[in-house]
């Protein structure tokens, strides 16, 4: 029997192709099984959704403000799209982390012949340490790209349980200690109440700690803006405690047209567009064609949301 779903609030065709190679069959909310929400946000969801939903699967890689708000419950399976675009995230962070190393923004705004300023600070990824803190799917899909260039890496997660391609993994209380041993950091973690301002002074102090004394490494932020302490951030890229940043979300989304961080020569910004929109819709159509064979067949299903974890 096909398997009733409920697209909200519309679909797309590529969506439409996953449904129809699924064996799913599209219908009213009352009469499915199943709801495939494709806002970006909960504007519109449903306030009370009817008993016979056995599963939500959300568009939303990060799932914070849902939980927060109360919307997901426990009478139901509720999935996120964790996983579905982290190879288009991945490769978002590591063109950011290049751009930075290789002081883009200040060129790029330069209307003068920089050479001698700045040849002997632009610095290659070849050789360097990239710390990718909260290496889940996006972290896993960038260690091949950060060793085809040359660059190692220090896996942090949660478990200490071994990622490959790290040289080494370390749970998140050597947070601090694997910043200072690596080059440059990437923040690629779930925004929970754990993770509430994970990166503030002494972390970005560590980071920019440099033995050899050369230039502060480099922090890209492309998981959730609140990994961040922002001011303390600002401070340490203005002391230069930090050598640049690498910036694709924000506390606040739009950053403000005041805020320092636009001003700044040492720092790389795009306004939350890490997976271009056409990937978006193809790689969430994928997502969903595969969970809703599992949820058919009565297998687990992927990026299941974990309330005690808060992802």
């Amino acid at each position: 029997m096909s398997l009733k779903v409920a697209v909200l609030p519309n679909s797309t065709p590529d969506l439409d192709a996953a449904l129809k190679s699924a064996d799913a069959t599209v219908t009213s909310l009352d009469d499915a099984r199943a709801v495939i929400w494709t806002g970006s946000d909960q504007t519109g969801f449903p306030r009370e959704l009817p008993a016979n939903i056995e599963w939500v699967q959300l568009k939303s890689a990060g799932v914070r403000p849902w939980i927060a708000s109360g919307c997901v419950d426990s009478r139901r399976t509720w999935t996120s799209a964790a996983g579905a675009y982290s190879d288009h995230v991945a490769e978002h962070a590591v063109a950011l982390l290049l751009g930075c190393l290789r002081q883009f923004t200040l060129h790029a705004r330069a209307n003068i012949w920089l050479r001698d300023h700045t040849w002997a600070t632009v610095r290659s990824l070849r050789g360097r340490t990239v710390a990718i803190v909260g290496a889940g799917s996006i972290g896993r899909a960038m260690i091949p790209l950060l060793n085809a260039h040359g660059a190692r890496v220090i896996a942090i997660n949660r478990s200490g349980c071994e990622v490959e391609g790290a040289v080494t993994t370390v749970t998140s209380r050597n947070l601090n200690d694997a910043l200072a041993a690596a080059d440059d950091a990437v923040l690629a973690g779930a925004s929970t109440d754990e993770t509430h301002r994970l990166i503030g002074p002494a972390q970005l102090a560590a980071l920019g700690s440099d033995p050899r004394g050369g230039v502060p490494g480099v922090l890209v932020n492309i998981a959730r803006g609140d990994l961040v302490d922002t001011a303390a951030l600002t401070d340490a890229l203005r002391g230069g405690t930090v050598g640049g940043a690498g910036l694709d979300v924000f506390d606040s989304e739009p950053l403000s047209a005041g805020d320092p961080l636009w001003s700044m020569d040492n720092v790389l910004i795009t306004p939350h567009i890490a997976t271009p929109k056409s990937s978006m819709l193809e790689s969430f159509a994928a997502f969903v064609e595969e969970n809703l064979r599992r949820f058919a067949a009565g297998r687990e299903l992927m990026a299941e949301i974990d309330l005690n974890r808060s992802y």
